[in-house]
């Protein structure tokens, strides 16, 4: 069954392994919104945790479907399995493609957003173009910096070394010219200082970049919203350690009232 609240608005979670983490989080998340949790039918729900369920063998798409329905006002991934998830996600909006943005955190406390993220998205330079348009009322509503950076294979300096290093290069420089961002080569530490969105080589390295700092780095992630599809979703990765930021983010989308 999907809660309906007079005044609160409602956040879906899929929940397919991991269970007990996800629990936990619930549990002790104190936003201002409703979770209604998505949970795959092969999971066990402790009844004494009072948690709000819809139990399916197609967690997915019982998910991605209230959320087009206005059943529930935002959505979050959660453990549910990506490529099902994301396909099913891409069909229901009608979209060849998702633009997804992920909100990070340094250890020392700076934010910032970075795309690509997805192994599949951001290849080409319109591909890049269209996820830094969509982006800025983001970066304006979380209150971060309105400079863009471009990122590249390598610096400015080392034109010719490689095909591949060369054709990011020029894309880069193309990028920053088109949409006013400025190139900041390889150097990814210097344009974290001054940026609210870092435009990544392509979504292999994006991906690579999110993993490092999150896995590595002791940073955090709040999530990675999906810009291009009229709705609340949040991506997320199955191995985050810990879902209250992306209930606070999918909790502040909603207030912000982005799409």
């Amino acid at each position: 069954m999907v809660l309906t609240h007079k005044y609160q608005k409602i956040i879906g979670i899929g929940i397919q392994e991991d269970s007990e983490h996800i629990f936990r989080d619930i549990v002790t998340y104190a936003g201002p919104c409703t979770i209604q949790c998505y949970v795959s039918s092969e999971i066990s729900v402790p009844p004494e945790l009072k948690i709000h369920t819809n139990i399916s063998d197609n967690p997915e798409e019982s998910l991605i479907t209230d959320l087009f329905s206005g059943q529930i006002h935002a959505a979050i991934r959660g453990t549910l399995e990506s490529h099902k998830t994301l396909k099913f996600l891409k069909e229901k909006a009608g979209v060849k493609e998702l633009e997804r943005i992920v909100l990070l955190e340094t250890p020392d406390g700076h934010k910032f957003f970075l795309a690509p993220v997805g192994v599949d998205e951001g290849w080409s330079v319109e591909q890049k173009i269209s996820i830094i348009n969509r982006s800025k009322i983001f970066c304006k509503m979380f209150g971060l910096s309105d400079t863009v950076a471009i990122l590249s294979g390598g610096r400015l300096t080392d034109i010719g070394r490689h095909p591949v290093v060369d054709q990011t290069l020029t894309d880069g420089e193309l990028i920053a010219r088109l949409t006013g961002a400025i190139h900041y080569g390889i150097l990814i530490e210097e344009a974290v200082k001054t940026s609210g969105l870092i435009i990544a080589p392509d979504g292999i390295s994006g991906n690579l970049i999110f993993r490092t700092l999150l896995f590595l780095g002791r940073g955090l992630s709040h999530g990675a919203p999906v810009i291009n599809i009229g709705k609340s979703f949040v991506d997320t990765s199955r191995v985050n350690p810990d879902y209250h930021y992306a209930l606070n983010l999918a909790c502040t989308l909603m207030n912000g009232n982005f799409f």
